[in-house]
């Protein structure tokens, strides 16, 4: 491993200047007035302009009437990283990464000549009589790579603009004169700012707090995590512009936590570290899987729980597949005790992680799990109150599921939902659509989240599994994640498990 990592720099670097690019996928960004795009527009229009007739007069930013964005990085041989925090990427990204190219269809005002400085020359009788300003069409490609600060206007072409292009020369995206903004209002008081904070970041910050109801001690903390929160829109921006699905990322409720405290509070560690117990493996069934299976639609599936600030996705996830199994064998849906399993469980850590094969030998040792009503979940470690009298149902043994995608989908379809577990590393800033993360960055043998597989299918063209997390219904999509499907995406194949129940 250490030799790896001193020859990994290295490898990581592109053949040669001619090397071949790989290219994420072509996405639009929903706002056009995106961050990102806004400054590549107005990149492209300091280059226009600084190359225009100056006759013209200076050109003002009308509209963006559509904007997309496309990631592209060296191809490498490595599949997996020697890393595993954000940080320790970074290291490697950029190496591998060669920028982001923004494709920007935007409408210029161009501002009377008549009204600027050095033009005196002009008729005057031109200048008694204005005219609406000319509006132009412009399509602009923008090559950026905002992590060495550059950028370059590789592709102008503008013409005047059709009348489905005009916009009223009141609504320019740039005013003639800047204008002071005004001072953000409560929840965050402007003296807990740092005096380089954009406007549109305190919207976002606010727009935080008041939805996720977002407190904090002290002035001096709230600028802490007003900070954090910006570096994270960073990420998460990376994140999206290398993603080749049709993922979303942005703010979540984990935005104002830094890596190393999403990683404790909501991730489990052990799945990377300790060897699983072994099991059987499973039978596969030989008919081939149907196209689309979701076991939401067929009753197996309780709703979605959250584990709060503890590592115990390891419990959610086995009694999710337990929930399943008992459903698809007695016709009940019984939502069971996670806590339980944290509180009573002497082979896995509690707060501080799990296996799911330990979890199915704890469950045969205690003799079942007790209903969701009976222990209800505290989100810590408790002494262990579990009564044989209140076991609502019981598990037989616990079988190891392919590793094959196609054959894990026909387990899944005849079955009932997996226990599985995956490399988490999109989930901390992940909105919505199906999310197929870099590879680089999502290796396979960095698991660190276990979760419940109850379903696949496909969105247009992009084949997705559904996945039912543990992170409560303000996260994902109303709690759940979609991940591409056909890849071995994050290594979502690598630990594949279901209880038996006779």
């Amino acid at each position: 491993m250490l030799l790896l990592m001193i020859l990994l720099p290295g490898l990581l670097l592109p053949a040669g200047p001619g090397a071949a690019l790989g290219a994420g996928a072509l996405r639009d960004l929903e706002d056009a007035r995106d961050p990102a795009a806004l400054e590549a527009a107005r990149f492209a229009l300091e280059s226009y302009s600084r190359e225009a007739d100056e006759r013209r007069g200076p050109a003002r930013l009308g509209a963006i009437r559509r904007a997309q964005a496309q990631g592209s990085y060296h191809p490498v041989n490595l599949t997996v990283l020697p890393c595993r925090t954000w940080k320790e990427k970074n290291r490697y990204i950029f190496r591998v990464v060669n920028g982001i190219k923004y494709y920007l269809d935007v409408t210029l005002l161009l501002t009377s000549p008549c009204s600027q400085d050095g033009f005196a020359n002009q008729d005057a009788a031109v200048c008694e009589n204005p005219v609406e300003p000319e509006q132009l069409a412009c399509h602009f490609e923008v090559w950026s790579q905002p992590w060495m600060n550059r950028k370059r206007l590789v592709k102008q072409e503008c013409r005047p603009a059709e009348p489905s292009e005009k916009v009223q020369s009141a609504a320019s995206l740039e005013p003639e004169e800047p204008t002071r903004a005004k001072a953000p209002e409560e929840p965050l008081r402007s003296e807990a700012l740092s005096q380089n904070a954009s406007i549109q970041l305190i919207s976002l910050f606010n727009d935080f707090l008041t939805t996720y109801k977002k407190s904090y001690e002290d002035e001096r903390e709230t600028k802490r995590r007003l900070q954090i929160f910006a570096e994270n829109l960073e990420k998460a921006r990376t994140i999206q512009e290398l993603d080749q699905g049709t993922a979303e990322y942005g703010v979540t409720k984990f935005s104002d936590l830094t890596e190393d405290e999403f990683r404790s509070l909501y991730l489990n560690p052990l799945l990377a570290k300790l060897p699983a117990r072994p099991m059987k493996p499973a039978a596969i069934p030989s008919d081939p899987p149907p196209a689309e299976w979701d076991w939401r639609e067929h009753g197996a599936i309780t709703g979605v729980k959250d584990q709060g600030m503890c590592g115990s996705c390891w419990a959610f996830s086995v009694t999710g597949n337990v929930e399943g199994q008992w459903f698809l064998r007695r016709g009940t849906l019984v939502s069971l005790s996670e806590q339980e399993l944290v509180d009573c469980d002497g082979l896995d850590h509690a707060c501080g992680g799990g296996l799911p094969s330990n979890a199915y030998e704890a469950i045969e040792q205690l003799g079942g799990l007790e209903t969701e009503g009976d222990y209800s979940y505290e989100g810590h470690k408790q002494s262990c109150s579990f009564s044989t009298s209140k076991v609502a149902v019981y598990i037989n043994s616990s079988v190891e599921i392919s590793r094959d995608e196609t054959e894990i989908a026909a387990w899944l379809a005849k079955n009932g939902p997996i226990s599985i577990a995956l490399n988490a590393f999109a989930m901390q800033f992940y909105r919505k659509g199906v999310s197929h993360p870099f590879r680089l960055l999502c290796n396979p043998w960095m698991i660190d989240h276990a979760v419940l597989l109850v379903g696949y299918g496909t969105r247009g063209r992009t084949p997705f599994w559904a996945i039912k997390n543990s992170w409560g219904k303000n996260w994902g999509e109303q709690g759940y994640y979609y991940l591409y499907r056909g890849s071995r995406a994050c290594g979502m194949n690598t630990m594949c498990s279901s209880a038996v129940v006779d």
